[in-house]
């Protein structure tokens, strides 16, 4: 680990991290960890990353601010290095002639989530906490529950009590105190920061705590490592589409392109697209209108990790598309829910807010946003079994009949062709 300072994003004031600050005293906005960056360059190889045998966030660890964790063999130290797909079949879907899908459904607890909660963790060691909170639509919760777990600590989660029943199983079933908010994510949020001061609890909320945007980063490293030939300086632009809720992904995506840029390990940064729910586009309206201000909405999608009513990161995320030359597109629950029939098709089985960024792809490739030559990653954020009634209405029920040949064979030519004589 690195010495580094924590710097508002709004302000450029400067902090020392042992003041264990959430955000910027004087002016609330959020915090960034920044390194010596000329200093890590010259002691820092690539190669030292790229020759790890650690498959997980911590093979990054000279450009986190935290150390790995003590020990070794649990879920905490097996987050990341979620794999890359390159699906030609679903390409065609898209319209495109190649796509690549990193798949971070398969983390330790089936999001991403893992990445920002397993060095909040790994930080909350390292200063001796025993218990974190945080407010969840239930992902960000299971993905706490389950590193704390792992490390021993107490999680205490505030869930809206409209989560998806999957989601709150794993929550408890993790051991987390768990408390259903008659309300919405963003009242949960609220409630978290209370009991926090109340209770001196460490808050690991999104959009608020500075190290989650440092977990969240290392989605950015994996795809510098694992698709080189995107950053090779004649290389067409990769374009980069990434479900947007309260806005942290996308800018700890973000995050991690500038700190290679900075430290001269790549010479462009993608192109990242932010897709939102047309019922929860608090961004996506701040950037069609031209906005540097993020105006809360009456948030309401089937896409219950993306539906937020004032998105607590919102002006880094809408900063990571303005300034790599991406945008905001949005898609309805409908496009969504086609969506992830799409991905399935695939072998790809992803949640709504996870299939919401394909549905994006298909949106901005009907607006005309990307080129037939670019190349296109789109990451699904969270596993399909987070949400099985969703699932269940992108997709046909499957027809009930007799067990005998004769009833199959009633029912058959109504169904796709199986015959393989």
């Amino acid at each position: 680990m690195d010495p580094y300072i924590l710097r508002c994003e709004p302000c450029r004031q400067t902090f020392d991290p042992d003041t264990h600050l959430y955000n910027c005293p004087h002016c609330s906005g959020n915090l960034d960890v920044l390194y010596d960056y000329q200093d890590l360059a010259r002691r820092l190889r690539p190669n030292r990353i790229t020759e790890s045998p650690d498959g997980s966030i911590w093979r990054y660890s000279p450009l986190l601010p935290v150390d790995p964790p003590p020990g070794g063999g649990t879920p905490l130290h097996h987050v990341g290095w979620t794999p890359l797909y390159e699906l030609p079949a679903l390409a065609i879907r898209a319209g495109r002639s190649r796509l690549l899908v990193k798949d971070d459904g398969r983390n330790p607890t089936a999001s991403f989530k893992d990445r920002a909660s397993a060095v909040v963790v790994a930080h909350a060691l390292s200063v001796g906490i025993r218990t974190i909170a945080t407010a969840s639509s239930g992902n960000a919760g299971a993905a706490l529950a389950g590193m704390a777990a792992a490390a021993g600590l107490e999680a205490v989660i505030f869930v809206p009590k409209t989560a998806p029943p999957a989601k709150v199983a794993q929550l408890l079933v993790f051991g987390a105190r768990v408390f259903l908010v008659d309300g919405t994510y963003d009242d949960a949020f609220d409630l978290t920061l209370e009991a926090a001061e109340a209770y001196g609890w460490y808050c690991r909320n999104t959009g608020y705590n500075p190290y989650t945007l440092e977990g969240k980063k290392t989605g950015a490293l994996e795809i510098w490592e694992q698709a080189p030939g995107s950053f090779r300086p004649d290389a067409p632009p990769l374009n980069i589409f990434v479900s947007v809720g309260d806005g942290n992904i996308i800018a700890g995506i973000h995050k991690g392109f500038k700190d290679l840029l900075l430290l001269g390990w790549i010479d462009h940064i993608p192109r990242l697209y932010g897709v939102q729910a047309e019922g929860s586009a608090a961004v996506a309206e701040a950037y069609r209108d031209g906005r540097s201000e993020i105006r809360p909405v009456a948030a309401r999608t089937l896409a219950d990790s993306i539906c937020v009513d004032l998105p607590r990161d919102g002006l880094r995320a809408l900063r990571a598309a303005t300034e790599t030359g991406g945008a905001y597109v949005t898609v309805t629950d409908e496009e969504i829910l086609a969506a992830i029939a799409d991905l399935g098709s695939a072998g790809v089985f992803a949640e709504p807010a996870g299939a919401a960024a394909f549905a994006g792809l298909k949106a901005a490739v009907r607006e005309g946003l990307v080129k037939d030559e670019d190349d296109v990653l789109v990451f699904n954020t969270g596993n399909g079994l987070k949400d099985i009634a969703a699932a269940q209405r992108a997709v046909a029920p499957a027809p009930v009949i007799e067990p005998t040949l004769q009833a199959l064979q009633r029912i058959l030519p109504q169904h796709v062709e199986m015959d393989n004589r």
